[in-house]
């Protein structure tokens, strides 16, 4: 399958190869583009009919490795690795995450999968359904339970979100390999400085209005946190109602939904290499998760929350109904950078200036989970 699209035609000579690996419910497809993301080609699905809720592109080695977390109904999750951009696929006849005996209770599937710093080359993180932190240390083909979230005393009143429950955030520190962050649903956020041996909530200012204490110590459904590029103590949160920013690594937040249609959504995405700008797609509510006025658009804010404005050129005009899944949008390294999301209905679309302006890569995808997008 093949789709060519043109983004943008401005005569820019600075091209680059981006990949887009886009997770859905049946598979996972790989968007390549070698003209500075203008068009792309299409393959896939690798691993059909199997849901690939997390991807990963590790871009530490010469050759990109990529991780996909894959749930088949008939053998279960896994995490399967390629070290040739997709071509082939190492799938290990043992589950690499696994729960001890020892815990009672067995992997839903992979939610996150996140490699560390470049001062750990082989360290990969994986966040899973039920809510726990695995350890990879031979980048992606083995993973050790991290006990010390697992055996937090909060643990057994941390409850299930709509979608389960499960860490679907981990944010290394990018210059302090011993400084974690992880969010669940529900459970909220949670901070480790001493590369995860303890662990200690992090939601001051986070609101749960759905319990009878709405300003818990944990317990709030975050639905993703993003790390800002240009001050990596500050922090942005998409809850379940509310949109938050943290200045100090978590510690405490504040609200910056002033200026958002709506304070409900899911995905939270941070430019990777410009401080304060930052990209949303607000929904109008949890009982009623379409986008807001029922348009197809991303709020950006440039300033750090201060002020938020909507994206929506080369998008859908008409009456659009879809949500964007909380892994379902993404933002790449290029100058200027470029931004992905996909949809419920199959949809994926990309700008590769910031925003500004957007066109379709690819349509009647199925449900689409999980985007990522790394220059190789």
């Amino acid at each position: 399958m093949a789709i060519i699209t043109d983004l943008l035609t401005d005569g820019s000579e600075d091209v680059m190869a981006t990949l887009l690996a886009i997770g859905t419910a049946k598979g996972l497809f790989l968007a390549t583009s070698t003209d500075d993301r203008r068009s792309w080609e299409i393959t896939g699905p690798h691993f059909p009919m199997t849901g690939v809720y997390s991807v990963a592109v590790d871009a530490r080695r010469s050759t990109p490795r990529l991780l996909a977390g894959v749930t088949s109904s008939h053998f279960g999750p896994s995490v399967a690795t390629s070290d040739d951009l997709g071509a082939s696929w190492d799938e290990p006849d043992e589950a690499p995450v696994a729960f001890p005996a020892d815990t009672g209770v067995s992997l839903g599937r992979v939610w996150q999968l996140m490699p560390a710093g470049p001062d750990q080359p082989d360290v990969v993180w994986a966040g899973t359904e039920p809510s726990a932190l695995f350890r990879s240390t031979d980048g992606g083909r083995s993973f050790e339970l991290v006990r010390s979230l697992w055996d937090h005393p909060h643990r057994p009143q941390w409850g299930a979100g709509f979608g389960g429950q499960a860490v679907h955030t981990v944010l290394p520190h990018p210059r302090d390999p011993a400084r974690l962050l992880v969010a669940m649903s529900t459970g909220g956020v949670y901070r480790s400085e001493d590369a995860g041996a303890s662990w200690a909530p992090g939601n001051t200012g986070i609101r749960a209005y759905f319990m009878p204490d709405e300003w818990p110590e944990f317990g709030q459904c975050v639905h993703k946190v993003a790390r800002d590029a240009g001050n990596p103590e500050r922090l942005y949160a998409q809850n379940h109602h509310g949109v938050y920013r943290s200045d100090d690594d978590g510690r405490t937040w504040s609200s910056i939904a002033d200026g958002l249609p709506s304070d409900f959504g899911f995905p939270m995405v941070a430019h990777p290499g410009r401080g304060g700008m930052v990209w949303t797609f607000p929904l109008v509510a949890d009982s009623e998760r379409f986008p807001t006025d029922h348009r197809c658009r991303v709020f950006r804010s440039t300033d750090a929350g201060g002020k938020w404005e909507p994206l929506s050129v080369g998008l859908p005009e008409g009456p659009f109904y879809p949500a964007v899944l909380r892994d379902a949008m993404c933002a790449d390294e290029a100058t200027p950078g470029g931004v992905y999301f996909g949809t419920r209905s199959g949809e994926v679309y990309a700008s590769r200036d910031e925003g500004d302006s957007w066109s379709l890569v690819v349509a009647h995808l199925p449900d689409v989970l999980c985007v990522r997008a790394a220059a190789v």
